[in-house]
């Protein structure tokens, strides 16, 4: 029987919605950064309360009950609105004021964030910015769950519930040790990839699967042992096998100067005519009423890749 004086709390009806989005009692904690047994004790007093089985659990599986099928709707549009009262409690809508979780993919983080914090924290001194880095499909998956609000990442998502907002597109240079021949160039096409030994981030990474599509336009085909089976899980990490003579990378602008500088490393660009970059911007839910917020937040963003960029150029003009 339900209890008539039952009230549900958000994070009850927030365990609700995790454990229904994800069928999976562990991850559905581990999303929400609490125990299982803790988890478990919301659901069943949630249930307890509202007098209905929402969930039917088993050994093998998490099934969503039909009355946990027709009651999730409501309770995704109590969260929902529940995130846009605090939202327009933090002020007006453009000041960035208050808390904003900011998810950012790791070949772009270590490269902008020292900027962008200085530029935040003089610019917009009662912005509580937190920043989670991570892959784009981690980052994907918490935008969808409400545990960020914006993320950083490479265009396009395909995503529609998602808005995205294009910030810059920014060129790769071929990274390579300073004793093959095709160092210090300028003219690179993108056949130049027949002649070195690539070495990729980890499955995972945006700039990894981008750096294929590149190869794929020009039919490029595994050559050795090290090509394309060397992985990594940092730039900083690759940039220490090129120097090592294991191959050679694709790297993006904004990261030439942080991670170019070790003797034995030189950086090759390519004729303007080639198209090899990328393009980054933000992605927020679609329900969001803080896009004035991204939209402010974006200009900081991409001044920072700008500021990146300046120093990587002067990096390369003193290097030459």
């Amino acid at each position: 029987m339900p209890n008539k004086e039952f009230s549900p709390t958000l994070s009850q009806l927030r365990t609700f919605a995790t454990v229904a989005e994800n069928r999976h009692f562990g991850t559905a904690a581990t999303k929400l950064g609490i125990s299982q047994p803790s988890l478990s004790q919301a659901l069943v007093t949630l249930e307890q309360g509202l007098g209905v089985q929402l969930i039917e659990r088993s050994t093998r599986k998490v099934i969503v009950t039909a009355a946990g099928k027709r009651l999730l709707p409501y309770a995704l549009a109590t969260l929902q609105a529940a995130e846009l009262f605090v939202t327009e409690s933090r002020g007006s809508a453009g000041t960035l004021e208050g808390p904003l979780t900011l998810g950012i993919i790791p070949t772009v983080a270590p490269y902008i964030l020292p900027d962008v914090l200085r530029a935040t924290a003089a610019e917009y001194p009662n912005l509580t910015l937190h920043i989670v880095e991570e892959q784009t499909a981690h980052l994907l998956q918490q935008l969808r769950d409400g545990q960020i609000d914006v993320a950083m990442l490479a265009l396009p998502t395909n995503v529609p519930a998602f808005v995205e907002r294009p910030l810059y597109t920014e060129n790769m240079a071929l990274v390579i040790h300073d004793q093959h021949e095709l160092a210090d160039r300028s003219d690179l096409t993108l056949d130049a990839l027949h002649s070195v030994e690539l070495l990729l981030l980890d499955d995972g990474h945006c700039l990894r699967d981008q750096i294929l599509e590149l190869c794929r336009l020009i039919d490029r085909q595994p050559q050795s042992q090290n090509s394309w089976v060397t992985r990594a899980a940092s730039l900083t990490t690759i940039m220490q096998l090129v120097v090592a003579h294991f191959g050679a990378t694709l790297v993006p602008e904004s990261a030439l100067d942080a991670e170019c500088r070790k003797p034995g490393l030189s950086v090759s660009h390519f004729a303007s005519a080639v198209q090899a970059d990328r393009r980054i911007g933000l992605v927020y839910r679609a329900s969001s009423s803080r896009g004035d917020d991204f939209a402010a937040l974006g200009d900081v963003l991409e001044k920072a890749f700008h500021q990146a960029v300046e120093r990587a150029r002067d990096l390369q003009t003193r290097s030459s």
